[in-house]
């Protein structure tokens, strides 16, 4: 009888304690789970709005130092006829290069096919669109699932595609740095995250991480954009009017290069 009395306690004695560690590993995932979730509320909210309006100021100082300089080069020009018509024909055959595209044909239309998708799934995306409207109360309509899907994955593939490309061609290459290959796997990576988050399938972290991992990512490209190439999505409609307008120097510009080199007494 004592000898089953202490079988029986031995076995209580066995799940009273496997109980407890199921416990102990609960609160143990709980308090990850609220840990990540203040993460995630962190990057959402004030990281998010620090990318966000250093993203916006950044691009403002550009456009607007730009347009500003440009306005003095013309004030200051000995020649003031800027043929602006020919101009704006000119930036919108820059940024539509649909004339190119017979020359180049694959890297025309994966560069245009990636900066469409990179540009109408962050505004237009539904999730976007919410973030915005809980925070400054902005909204407008958002693009179907099935097509923000697509350009997501348009996004990714033209992004390889660019690098490789650009990894294959010599004259490219020659004039390459670093920063031109990571610039499109930096772009490419909040793709890559949000179609994880809509495909669970294809997630291999927690739902939390990745969302983490997805938000940092576009708060990192915000920042990214006003101090590196990717800002020239806001300088380039003006590369034509600044090259127009470089060559149109100051009446005395010429005796003054000529003073500068130290040739002013020598014959044109």
């Amino acid at each position: 009888m004592v000898g089953v009395v202490a079988v029986k306690r031995s076995f209580a004695g066995y799940f009273d304690s496997r109980f407890t560690i199921h416990d102990s590993r609960s609160t143990k995932d709980d308090k990850e789970r609220r840990t990540m979730e203040a993460w995630l509320e962190w990057a959402r909210g004030p990281a998010f709005w620090f990318a966000l309006a250093f993203f916006a100021l950044g691009l403002i100082r550009h456009v607007g130092l730009t347009w500003w300089e440009i306005i003095r080069a013309v004030a200051r020009a000995g020649d003031q006829s800027i043929p602006y018509k020919n101009l704006a024909v000119a930036t919108a055959r820059w940024l539509f290069p649909v004339g190119k595209i017979k020359k180049r044909a694959i890297y025309s239309v994966t560069t245009v096919a990636f900066h469409v998708s990179i540009i109408v799934v962050p505004i237009f995306l539904a999730g976007h669109i919410a973030l915005i409207y809980r925070g400054v109360g902005l909204s407008w309509p958002a693009i179907p699932g099935h097509l923000a899907d697509l350009l997501t994955l348009i996004a990714i593939v033209t992004a390889i595609a660019l690098v490789i490309e650009r990894v294959a061609a010599r004259d490219s290459r020659q004039i390459s740095h670093f920063s031109d290959y990571l610039i499109p796997v930096l772009v490419m990576a909040p793709f890559a995250t949000g179609l994880m988050l809509a495909r669970p399938a294809l997630n291999p972290l927690s739902m939390e991480a990745m969302f983490f991992a997805h938000v940092m990512s576009a708060n990192l490209l915000l920042v990214l954009i006003p101090i590196t190439k990717l800002s020239h999505c806001a300088l380039m409609p003006t590369a034509q009017i600044v090259t127009e307008v470089a060559w149109h120097f100051t009446p005395d510009a010429g005796s003054k290069l000529a003073v500068a080199l130290g040739k002013e007494k020598e014959p044109i």
